[in-house]
């Protein structure tokens, strides 16, 4: 976008004031900030924030905002650099911690395991019976937020940023979809661009433009103690609050407690107490007078829900047992569904763009995000998880918001399992075949509110008939969470014989009308123009050539098209381009509409797949009826269906998709016609190995926008010769000439059993160079295989090292794909398949 745009930013604290210096560094001048609170103190959460930074989680992208977040404030003198260190007083989170470190790691944070004598001598007031060992990163520290705050205002403002102090916002005014400006107690400021950083009150913000904000503002304990009698008399206890600490912050996650120093006090931070919802709108407006202990972010301290809290740091820290809690509040921060960040444009208002639930730990780094998405297009850091759009319309709810938010409160520090499901609310969005599924035992897993099936429990009395050479081999504690050994038997038989998987939770889109063609010929890397009854696998782009989605694209006459699709986010983005493509050419109109709940699919795979389909159609199911990768309508036992013929598991056969009024009886008609064939349902895991095993990437996990095409190894979707433009179409002619730093690389664990699940280091020569992306048990290749972003010099042969809680496990680089590398499998003709794939019954009925 042209730097001349209008520019307002509703919110002064440390987002908001990021995210103008981020734009005023970048040329942008016509940028007003307004706030309801007075400027030297707004009275949000950045005013009472701790300023804890600990900056490794699970998440790369949050890792990378939380680094550059430290970076800045840094060289603004903003930040004092103490050091972080993390706790274990149980054996559990002692196993935890080397998680952690892996974390760390893998995303090149300075990170080291310490043992108990260690922690004791950084950290000398900590109960010696108690502690067991920790993890130390030197780079984490406090952020002086507040302070920050003030020299980010002086510093835009002598760049010629406008502050409008103690004024709230009283409505948004737009023009049909677009944003034109804000209103204000005395008139409209004009805007082209509005960016929401108003925190908590972002519901609010939201609503006056019709966009569902996901988050819910929570109240959070700290506390203050008097004066530790072993830290008084500190030089140090003089300086400005931040600047008053020499040890490192502190985190007790057993307990959900974190701590640090206030010059001779303490600050205890709690999370172990009752979710304390609050209602923004209920604190009414903001007064110009606010200081440290009156502002409308500080809630009046509950002391009854501090004391587990407060008994607990007296063990963990003794010297505090000579002190008293000499003040306490309930701060009020934002938490949302899935605990990250709302970031991005509005799917349905053009130029309203979100910076919320953001806390002080990334904040800067989200203010860099947003100010490169609005003057180049993207973000170099890849924001999927963070995008205001990725979440499903039951998602956004204010019953879903408000017990998922206060589920992710209670669980902030709990040991999870990167596969744990929620455990409220469930059954949300399930296929019509569901109750089959159950009568089976399906074990289920949510993901955007649909129950999918990972195992069928029907199945285990086939693990006795598994030959050798498929025997699932014994797990770790930690990699058997969430896993069955029936996953092998339903792998082997997808492989031998036949299995029906649940395909209706994958996101399928139409896109109709006379614009279509240009359309998706102008957002994809492949040629969508080819004769109606085809799949075309290809890429979505963004202008720097970093991957924003993978999907087939069917088409299905010759103006409508179905988009298999990832994410919700694809929808938005399509949408999104459909509407502008109108507004350019209204003769080129396109309607991108959702159908994936109207709709269910049946994978069917397996050597045996045409046994089952032949005797209940009559349509032409061989390769010269539906050929690989092609699409047609039919009829199965009298159901009006479409038939894809495609496969993620790289086996013969089809995605079988109709309304869901049908989707019970075409259950049970494919169910009854493959009894005699070895028929089985299987399941999302089984499904995940096989697809390992046939080099398929996953976008979200394998690649992201901060990938490209030929580093990820999807450089097949790209048509080189396609004469039309297309996003990104600049940036891949350039990228094909030069040679990759980096690939996506298959590696095979050497010992045949050691598991690991993804997001783990990989060292070469004792050195972290990449990180796993996705992992599973190869079924049929007989051992774990996993996929991990590695240099470009890294070859196949070479031997890596991969750590799974503190142990190396031996991997090669190997070949892709693992399995079938020649396609017979996808290609053969089901009418007549050819024997090397046409295993004998024996057993596998």
């Amino acid at each position: 976008m042209a730097p001349t745009q209008r520019v307002v930013i509703i919110g002064a604290g440390i987002v908001g004031t990021n995210i103008a210096d981020e734009l005023v560094s970048r040329g942008w001048k016509d940028i007003t900030v307004v706030e309801q609170g007075p400027l030297h103190m707004p009275g949000g959460s950045t005013s009472h924030a701790p300023g804890l930074v600990f900056q490794t989680t699970p998440s790369k992208t949050m890792t990378n905002l939380a680094r550059y977040t430290v970076e800045k404030l840094l060289s603004i003198d903003c930040f004092n650099q103490v050091g972080g260190l993390e706790v274990a007083t149980t054996p559990e989170r002692l196993q935890e911690l080397k998680r952690k470190h892996g974390y760390a790691s893998s995303w090149g944070i300075e990170a080291r395991l310490i043992d108990a004598e260690e922690c004791l001598k950084m950290y000398p007031l900590l109960n010696k019976e108690k502690v067991l060992g920790g993890l130390h990163i030197p780079s984490d520290g406090l952020a002086l937020a507040a302070r920050a705050t003030q020299l980010l205002i002086e510093r835009t403002r002598n760049a010629g940023v406008r502050y409008l102090e103690s004024t709230p916002v009283t409505g948004i005014e737009r023009s049909g979809r677009r944003v034109t400006g804000v209103r204000i107690p005395n008139g409209v400021i004009p805007a082209d661009i509005i960016i929401s950083c108003a925190g908590f009150w972002g519901v609010e913000v939201g609503a006056m433009v019709g966009v569902p904000i996901p988050l819910l503002p929570l109240a959070h304990q700290y506390a203050k103690t008097t004066t530790v009698p072993a830290l008084a008399g500190r030089p140090i206890n003089d300086l400005p609050n931040g600047r008053n600490a020499v040890r490192p912050i502190l985190r007790h996650q057993d307990h959900d407690l974190y701590f640090r120093e206030h010059g001779g006090q303490y600050g205890i931070g709690y999370y172990g107490h009752r979710p304390m919802p609050v209602v923004a709108a209920s604190l009414g407006l903001t007064s110009k007078h606010v200081d440290e202990k009156n502002m409308p972010s500080r809630l009046e301290f509950t002391s009854e829900d501090f004391d587990p809290a407060w008994k607990e740091t007296q063990e963990l820290l003794p010297a505090l047992r000579d002190t008293e809690i000499a003040d306490g509040f309930n701060g009020i921060f934002s938490f949302t569904p899935d605990g990250g960040p709302l970031i991005g444009q509005a799917p349905n208002v053009d130029g309203f763009y979100v910076a919320e639930a953001v806390w002080v730990t990334h904040s800067a780094g989200v203010a860099r995000a947003v100010a490169e998405v609005l003057t180049t297009g993207r973000s170099q850091i890849d924001l999927s998880e963070c995008e205001l759009s990725r979440f499903e319309e039951i998602q956004l709810s204010r019953d879903y918001v408000s017990e998922t938010s206060q589920q992710n409160f209670v669980e902030i520090y709990d040991i999870l399992h990167p596969m744990q499901p929620k455990e409220s609310p469930r059954n949300l969005r399930v296929s019509p075949f569901y109750n089959r599924e159950r009568e089976l035992g399906a074990f289920f897993l949510e993901l955007g509110g649909w129950e999918r099936p990972f195992w069928y429990e029907s199945n285990s009395e086939l693990l006795k008939y598994l030959p050798a050479q498929w025997q699932p081999v014994g797990r770790d504690a930690w990699s058997a969470r969430f896993y069955s050994p029936i996953s092998a038997v339903e792998a082997w038989k997808t492989r031998n014989a036949v299995a029906m998987y649940d395909m209706t939770s994958f996101h399928r889109f139409e896109v109709s009308g006379p614009g279509s063609i240009d359309l998706l010929q102008r957002l994809t890397t492949g040629d969508i123009t080819a004769k109606p009854g085809t799949i075309t696998y290809t890429l979505l782009l963004n202008d720097h050539g970093g991957i924003r989605s993978d999907i087939f694209v069917s088409r299905l006459s010759e103006d409508v098209f179905q988009i298999g699709a990832n994410t919700a986010i694809d929808l938005e983005y399509l949408v999104r381009e459909g509407r502008r493509q109108e507004q350019h050419t209204p003769s080129q109109w396109v309607q991108v509409r959702e159908i994936t709940g109207s709709t269910c699919c049946i994978g069917l795979w397996g050597p045996r797949a045409w046994d089952v389909i032949s005797t209940i159609t009559t349509d032409d199911f061989s390769n010269t009826g539906l050929p690989y990768l092609g699409v047609k309508h039919a009829t199965i036992a009298g159901i009006p269906v479409t038939a894809f013929r495609k496969s993620y598991v790289g086996e013969l056969g089809w995605e079988i998709q109709t309304s869901s009024q049908y989707g019970q009886r075409l259950w049970d008609a494919i169910w009854q016609a493959g009894k005699c064939h070895g028929l089985i349902a299987a399941g999302r895991a089984a499904f995940n190995a096989l697809r390992l095993e046939k080099g398929y990437r996953t976008w979200g996990s394998d690649m992201t926008t901060e990938h490209n095409p030929y580093e990820a190894g999807v450089a097949s979707a790209i048509k080189t010769d396609k004469r039309e433009d297309y996003v990104g179409k600049a940036a891949i002619q350039r990228l094909s000439k030069q040679a990759p730093t980096r690939r996506l690389r298959c590696l095979t664990v050497n010992d045949g059993r050691s598991m690991v699940l993804g997001k783990e280091p990989v060292f070469l020569n004792g050195k972290a160079v990449g990180y796993v992306t996705s992992a599973a048990f190869g079924f049929t290749v007989r051992k774990p295989v996993a996929y991990a972003w590695l240099p470009a010099s890294v070859t196949e042969g070479h031997t890596v090292e991969i750590e799974y809680f503190g142990r190396r496990i031996p991997a090669t680089v190997t070949t892709e794909p693992l399995y079938d590398p020649q396609m017979s499998r996808l290609h053969a003709d089901g009418s007549s398949v050819v024997p090397e794939i046409q295993k004998p019954l024996k057993n596998l009925l």
